[in-house]
């Protein structure tokens, strides 16, 4: 339970709160927590998805953070007030340069609860229309098409490792698709 909180710092995207709390056991302690909006990610198929082997449209983007790129699928933070699908959409045609019919939620996951209140809303896009992607002045990506097969492979190996998009695309595997 919160008994306090102080507000240590706030940027363009988190702010940083030490918050005093009650632990189950009645003791009490600090902690630090990034507050996050809350964010939006999308794996977008390209094919029928009970197809022999789905095209899946994953981005290879820049990541200051771990010192290059990264395999994801499309994912956005949510603007003050969004609907994680209204988020979800815009990320698609933004950074995927596409839009989508049909828009299934999958689950939403919290990324890192040790210290922070970040929760991605995960989703599956099918329908798909090529578009022009609107990237951010910081956003450095490039679209590829990939079967399936080839991007579970590619998890297993340790090639993709970005977390929502292993949960995303695992979990359209394995709940969606029944693999």
């Amino acid at each position: 339970m919160q008994l306090a909180s102080r507000r240590i710092y706030t940027g363009r995207v988190v702010r940083l709160d030490i918050d005093t709390v009650q632990f189950p056991d009645g003791s009490t302690g600090e902690l630090e927590l990034i507050r996050h909006p809350g964010a939006a990610a999308v794996v977008p198929c390209a094919s029928d998805p009970r197809g022999e082997d789905p095209i899946l449209l994953l981005i290879k983007q820049y990541r200051y953070a771990t010192g290059g790129p990264l395999w994801e699928v499309p994912a956005g933070t949510l603007a003050p007030g969004e609907d994680p699908e209204t988020c979800a959409r815009r990320e698609l045609g933004e950074e995927a340069g596409v839009s989508a019919t049909e828009l299934v939620r999958l689950t939403s996951i919290w990324t890192t609860p040790g210290f922070t209140d970040e929760v991605i809303h995960l989703y599956l896009a099918t329908g798909l229309t090529a578009g022009t992607p609107a990237r951010e002045r910081d956003e450095f990506i490039e679209v590829e098409p990939h079967p399936l097969s080839r991007v579970l492979t590619r998890i297993r190996d340790g090639e993709i490792r970005d977390a929502k998009t292993i949960v995303a695309i695992l979990y359209m595997a394995g709940f969606i698709l029944g693999l």
